[in-house]
């Protein structure tokens, strides 16, 4: 292990302080490698001679003007690195790339220095680290050699740990970023759909592959993705999003939020996982979570259909002509697991669809009813004889919480939230919508700030976090208080604008309510009186920032938007009169003795 801190901070204000240059610490790093001897988390590693460009080029360069200066990193080695050998994990399917993968070239471009490429899951097939050939090995696991390392991504999860770098990229396609995450005291970012472009990467199952980041806490995985998430026009799975025009941002997470958490029954932990589980939640609640329970059920299902639905073939597409060509050059496993892929017709694909696109449906409305869902990353922590004995059933079982994410389109951050009796570390993940990642990130870095877990694998103690301002997360609460009310008149204007109801609630009790002339409909006016007001029921909608341009256009005069104040104490954008409106017009009626705008309406009738 490195005797550094390789916390991107540390590093960065080393380099601009000067006690420290990229070039001592390369030297560092490749003499602890020197003195582990063989390691098969590396499938290969950079020597001296093929890290001395990207040293030079530093050296020439002030460590302020790059964002990722002198940062080493590993790459999974289904990535592509130029003039290094890609190998999948498959020595027969090996070869030498000319340009770079998209996102390492980002890196690169930003100052990081790649250490070289490490091992997996053969064809990135598996959640348990061990099927990787004879030719490399397994990893070790850095906690404990008897236990397995996580897959697929399991040489980057070790070396990240271990401080033999600062961060480290894997894929994801069904929790091959997140697993070893979980198993290694570590955040796994597993990224939106074609947020980090897959170009130079070879595919598992294209259409749901995702390069993921292992880093040592959240403001380096904020720091390497603010780098690596940028729309790559060459890459057909590239999608185009910019945070800072959809209103979100990374910083401090809310005072106030919402998780939604399956009933215990449906989690399918075992003893130590269940108790890891009840300690995050109440972690969570610290912070200021309220805890909702609902039932994951579609979740569930959906995991299910990875495996036993037909996205198979897409893992046989990808090696296809190996497969055909070779078979012995598959690992036994994923060759067993791979060949079923030829068999399922096209009608079963188009079942399977149907049924994924309801499952999205049920499960997208889960998701709109809190701000966050929370999950065990898995199930268990086996030990490496359980997975011999039982390959295939038990990377089964670690994938009941991860199988179903990239299916269902959502972005995910495996977070570290402890220790279990036995020395082992567990995490949780965090679930959003497509596009969450900055939201998932900044609740991260609070259930990061509050814990104080050492880093990754190697007891050094966690620096202290700098204050952020406030995360941005692309939406806006709306107070209403009248005919935008769910099921009433103009709720539409909300609903068709993406708009979901969070609470019914009343504001302080420091309004009055009147009925304005005209319509239909009929439309109230909420004005503020602090000697003479009253609690007045209300419902908050969220709404997407992007829409709320449209929805302003078509607010008629004496209304507003304003700021009101709930029975909690919260100051909320919503509905206002105009100042002097109702005295000027004489042409309302109060009715806040009513206490509500539904109860006026019953009133009428």
């Amino acid at each position: 292990m490195s005797a550094t801190d390789m916390s991107i901070a540390t590093l960065a204000a080393a380099y601009r302080d000067a006690t420290l240059t990229p070039r001592a610490l390369i030297e560092q790093l490749l003499a602890d490698a020197s003195e582990r001897g063989h390691d098969p988390a590396w499938i290969t590693r950079l020597s001296h001679e093929q890290l001395a460009p990207y040293l030079e080029r530093l050296e020439a360069t002030a460590p302020e003007a790059l964002p990722l200066y002198g940062i080493p990193f590993a790459i999974k080695d289904n990535i592509d690195l130029a003039g290094v050998p890609t190998t999948a994990g498959c020595p027969a399917f090996a070869y030498t790339p000319e340009e770079n993968a998209f996102v390492v070239q980002c890196l690169i471009d930003a100052g990081a220095i790649p250490l070289g490429k490490t091992n997996l899951d053969q064809f990135a097939t598996g959640l348990v680290g061990e099927r990787a050939p004879d030719d490399y090995g397994v990893p070790a696991n850095a906690f404990d050699p008897e236990r397995i390392p996580g897959g697929s991504s399991s040489g980057s999860a070790v070396v990240a740990a271990q401080g033999q770098v600062s961060f480290a990229l894997g894929t994801d396609t069904a929790g091959s970023g997140r697993v070893p995450a979980c198993f290694h005291n570590l955040y796994g970012v597993k990224p939106s759909l074609g947020l980090l472009s897959t170009r130079g990467v070879v595919p598992a199952c294209a259409t749901l592959d995702t390069i993921s980041l292992f880093a040592l806490g959240a403001d380096d995985a904020a720091a390497v993705l603010s780098v690596a998430a940028i729309f790559d026009p060459q890459c057909a799975w590239s999608r185009r999003h910019d945070f800072k025009l959809e209103g979100q941002g990374y910083g401090a997470a809310p005072q106030r939020f919402r998780f939604g958490i399956a009933p215990e029954h449906q989690w399918h932990t075992d003893t130590d996982y269940t108790a890891g589980m009840k300690a995050a939640i109440a972690s969570l609640e610290s912070q200021g979570g309220e805890k909702v329970e609902l039932d994951c059920s579609p979740l569930l299902a959906a995991a299910r259909l990875l495996y036993e639905g037909p996205w198979v073939a897409e893992r046989y597409h990808a090696v296809r002509s190996l497969l055909d060509r070779d078979p012995d050059a598959l690992h036994s496993v994923t060759r067993q697991i791979t060949q079923g892929g030829a068999t399922p017709l096209a009608v079963d694909a188009f079942a399977a669809r149907y049924q994924l696109a309801e499952y999205k449906r049920q499960a997208d409305a889960l998701l709109a009813s809190v701000d966050v869902l929370v999950m065990p990353t898995t199930v268990e922590h086996p030990t490496k004889a359980a997975v011999a004995a039982d390959p295939i059933g038990v990377n089964s079982r670690l994938g009941t919480w991860t199988n179903f994410v990239n299916l269902l389109d959502y972005s995910a951050l495996a977070v570290p939230t402890g220790f279990l009796p036995n020395g082992l570390p567990f995490g949780i993940t965090l679930l959003g919508p497509a596009f969450d990642d900055l939201a998932l990130l900044s609740l991260g870095r609070s259930l990061e700030a509050s814990l104080g877990l050492p880093l990754g694998a190697t007891e050094k103690p966690r620096p202290p976090l700098p204050p952020l301002a406030p995360a941005g997360n692309g939406t806006l609460d709306l107070v209403v208080c009248g005919a935008h009310l769910a099921g009433l008149p103009l709720n539409h204007q909300l609903t068709e604008r993406g708009g979901v109801r969070i609470a019914a609630t009343r504001s302080a009790p420091h309004y009055r309510l009147f009925a304005l002339a005209g319509g239909p409909p009929a439309r109230p006016a909420m004005v503020r009186d602090e000697a003479g007001g009253a609690a007045i029921d209300v419902e908050v909608w969220r709404l997407p920032l992007t829409s709320i341009g449209s929805f302003l256009a078509g607010i008629p005069a004496p209304l507003g938007l304003g700021q009101v104040e709930l029975e909690n104490g919260d100051w909320q954008c919503g509905f206002i009169c105009a100042a002097g409106a109702l005295n000027e017009s004489g042409e309302a009626t109060e009715i806040t003795a009513l206490g509500g705008w539904r109860q006026y309406l019953a009133s009428q009738g």
